[in-house]
């Protein structure tokens, strides 16, 4: 979302979708995150098992592939953080092509799903893994929770989504976790870059949120890892000095802290899509978004799929991770997880066009980075700002 974060992203997705549906997401590019937990997606039902020679999106399967050991119909558990959110009957398609089944099974943030997820390598809760993210995805592969498979839809993909050579993860979507500011409420000019955050005049008016408990806070704490290298730790005594709110979540921040909810602060760690959102869940509706968004602060966060090591039903996982990938099931992505599609073929909705961001050159480190520096950034970062 993942928004997300995860979310982070995560999680950009449900958090906005639910949390904007109430009043005004998730979802991370992964991309999910504790405080966005939602209720759990309804598994989809089939009321009687079909027989078919052809797989999702073009992939084969033959008629075994539709029935387990016992004789009765394959249901695939996939296994996904709290704020997934997809249309009711998008699995409807995928169980009528194939005969399979899926299960939605939520399992937390998208933090606590990696964790479970190698906790239980070689004999995992699930047949497929969806949500994990940058901030995880080396977590994952090093304890070899997944096996290789490659997409028949995976052409359509960029190249810089790819990250993985041996193909044992698959790009779903990304989102963008950035500075947001109610154009409104801002003490002086509007943020160009994370410098201005350190500016007098926006003394007071930052809410962020808590890296360790937080997947947009995560990212923004990247961000400025990213932006800063060394100097990362002068950048946030800055902040620290210059009076930051720390939230312990999005939801906090955003509907507590910022002013959106009411809150003294103008400006928030927030995402891309934040904007678009604003619109569509506007009461009474708007023409322009209230929000803006500090394009230079933008870090990237791409959320994979995978089949996870020991499954039974490595075939049928495969054709779940081609639909997934289709333009069917991608194109429900942006306005029910706020996040963009990894496959390049689907166009995004009027309204991510006309009110959204485009972030050209968001900031990135590397998942091996992220995995190796992470306990001591968050430690420093605690001792910091909190300590």
């Amino acid at each position: 979302m993942r928004f997300t974060p995860t979310t982070p992203v995560r999680s950009i997705a449900r958090l906005l979708a639910s949390l904007l549906a109430l009043a005004l997401a998730a979802a991370a590019c992964g991309s999910g995150d504790a405080e966005t937990a939602t209720e759990s997606t309804e598994s989809t039902e089939s009321s009687e098992t079909t027989e078919s020679t052809e797989g999702a999106e073009n992939a084969e399967s033959d008629s075994e592939s539709e029935v387990d050991e016992a004789g009765g119909a394959v249901t695939l558990r996939l296994i996904t953080y709290d704020s997934f959110v997809v249309a009711e009957d998008i699995f409807d398609s995928f169980t009528a092509e194939t005969g399979v089944e899926v299960e939605v099974l939520s399992a937390g943030d998208a933090g606590e799903v990696v964790s479970r997820a190698v906790l239980t390598a070689g004999d995992p809760e699930g047949d497929v893994l969806f949500g994990i993210d940058t901030s995880f995805l080396q977590r994952g592969l090093d304890a070899d929770i997944f096996v290789p498979h490659v997409s028949t839809n995976l052409p359509s993909v960029p190249d810089e989504l790819l990250y993985d050579p041996e193909s044992r993860v698959t790009p779903m979507q990304y989102g963008d976790v950035c500075v947001n500011y109610w154009t409104d409420a801002l003490p002086g000019e509007p943020p160009v870059s994370l410098e201005d955050l350190r500016d007098p005049v926006n003394a007071g008016s930052f809410v962020t949120e808590n890296p360790e408990t937080s997947s947009p806070g995560f990212a923004f704490l990247l961000a400025t890892i990213a932006t800063y290298g060394d100097e990362w730790e002068d950048y946030w005594q800055d902040l620290a000095d210059g009076g930051v709110t720390i939230s312990a979540g999005w939801s906090e921040a955003y509907y507590e802290e910022f002013t959106a909810g009411g809150g003294e602060n103008s400006i928030v760690t927030s995402y891309a899509t934040s904007p678009v959102a604003e619109v569509l869940f506007a009461d009474p509706p708007v023409d322009a978004a209230p929000t803006g968004v500090l394009i230079d602060s933008c870090f990237r966060s791409v959320e994979f799929a995978g089949i996870l090591a020991g499954t039974e039903y490595p075939d049928e996982a495969g054709l779940l991770i081609d639909f997934m990938l289709s333009e069917t099931f991608q194109a429900d992505i942006p306005l029910n997880m706020f996040v963009a599609p990894a496959n390049g073929d689907v166009e995004l909705p009027p309204e991510f066009i006309e009110h959204g961001v485009v972030v050209d050159d968001p900031l990135e480190l590397t998942p091996e980075e992220i995995e190796v520096n992470r306990a001591a950034w968050t430690e420093r970062w605690t001792e910091i700002v909190l300590g």
